[in-house]
């Protein structure tokens, strides 16, 4: 009985053949996961930004502005100045004054990388209140 056990497995042919239908059905659903989520990662996350509903600020002569273009020219109240001269200028400004409050506006243009030195060199030169100057909404 067991030579004719050993001959049926020896005569026998070993299976070969490889049932390729479930792999292939793991890789099609694969590839529709990848399909649907591939436009996701490169739209990235939809941000909606807060609105101004504040009051307006009533802004006297005395409030220092400072402003800047959508070319990054810098101006305090009018005046144009550098970067590498801002602290300067604002250091002088405020050696006189008791508050050390200024406001400050940016175009949309302007990068907001440029927006953040600038507000780092306003630090620098001591300002205590630093207020941003916005539109309100229309309508």
């Amino acid at each position: 009985m067991r030579n004719s056990r050993r001959r049926r497995n020896a005569d026998s042919k070993p299976v070969s053949d490889i049932n390729v239908t479930p792999l292939v059905d793991v890789i099609l659903v694969l590839l529709i996961i990848f399909m649907v989520t591939a436009p996701m990662l490169q739209m990235g996350i939809d941000v909606n930004l807060p609105r101004v509903k504040a009051k307006t600020v009533d802004v006297g002569e005395e409030k220092l502005i400072l402003t800047i273009n959508n070319k990054q020219d810098i101006f305090i109240n009018r005046y144009k100045t550098s970067m590498k001269d801002l602290k300067t200028k604002l250091e002088n400004i405020f050696a006189t004054r008791i508050d050390r409050e200024l406001f400050m506006r940016a175009d949309e243009k302007v990068p907001y990388g440029f927006v953040v030195k600038v507000m780092s060199e306003v630090r620098k030169a001591g300002v205590d209140k630093l207020g941003m100057i916005t539109e309100p909404p229309k309508g």
